[in-house]
């Protein structure tokens, strides 16, 4: 493809590198494509809160969109520019079925409210270590409108989770996942990271053939699905690597920087 005119990122396992670091080379390239007037989203599952080290290494500050599509944020000024919901109605019948098809499973919201962002039910296990958030009651936590309902059950795969719950709760709501061993993200139905990326190909005056866009797990498949050229990492689903215009090297051996090399 000719020089693209947007580059749209996953983070974690894609710009991050095994240390969760973005490489001096990932730097180098990203600094030279914005001088050249190109634009620069970080496209990713991550909640608002957790973008500012990202972008802190970047010395780049630019669109985000968050919540596997559900949240478009502003990391300049640290602001939410419009945020898509699961209304209480709605979780509550997401919650119930999957309770019903995984039983034992626990839930969690992400939310947009700063004074509380993320409330998991007791006994949720959170997939990443530095996990956050608050624990309420199962009414509490499905009481106000949400970007992301998280379903967690560590006794089975992701894949797994998303085949048995795909087929009750898929006309409702978009199921994917970016942690394979037991966690299941919900999303307002038709909301994923080509969805978010669209809008911000849109406010760039571009469109999906101007993009290239790199990922690598299932929340991904869109967005390299929907961009003129979409990158799979090495270390990526194989989900990905069936669907990708392009395989490039892994996260820890500078994938990303490899690709964009050829253009800046």
């Amino acid at each position: 493809m000719q020089p693209p005119r947007l580059v749209a990122t996953d983070v974690d396992g894609t710009l991050l590198d095994p240390d969760e670091r973005v490489s001096s080379r990932a730097v180098a390239v990203v600094e030279r494509l914005v001088a050249a007037g190109v634009g620069f989203v970080l496209v990713t599952g991550r909640p608002p809160r957790w973008i500012p080290p990202v972008v802190a290494q970047l010395d780049v500050a630019s669109l985000a969109v968050c919540a596997n599509g559900s949240v478009l944020y502003d990391a300049a000024e640290d602001r939410v520019l419009w945020a898509e919901t699961l209304l209480p109605q709605v979780l509550a019948r997401l919650a119930a079925a999957a309770t019903e098809t995984l039983p034992g499973c626990t839930l969690a919201v992400e939310r947009v409210d700063p004074g509380a962002p993320f409330v998991a039910e007791p006994g949720y296990r959170h997939a990443w270590e530095d996990g956050d958030g608050i624990a309420a009651d199962r009414s509490e936590l499905l009481g106000l409108p949400a970007v992301k309902l998280l379903i967690r059950e560590p006794r089975l795969s992701s894949d797994a989770m998303v085949a048995a719950l795909d087929p009750v709760i898929g006309h409702e709501a978009d199921l994917t996942f970016s942690y394979p061993r037991g966690l299941v993200e919900v999303s307002p139905p038709g909301v994923t990271k080509a969805t978010g990326l669209a809008e911000v190909a849109r406010r760039h005056g571009v469109t999906a053939g101007d993009v290239v866009a790199f990922g690598d797990m299932p929340n991904d498949l869109e967005m390299l699905r929907w961009a003129g050229h979409g990158v799979a990492m090495g270390n990526a689903h194989p989900a990905l690597l069936e669907i990708a215009d392009e395989v490039t090297a892994s996260n820890a051996e500078d994938g990303l920087a490899l690709v964009l090399e050829r253009w800046f």
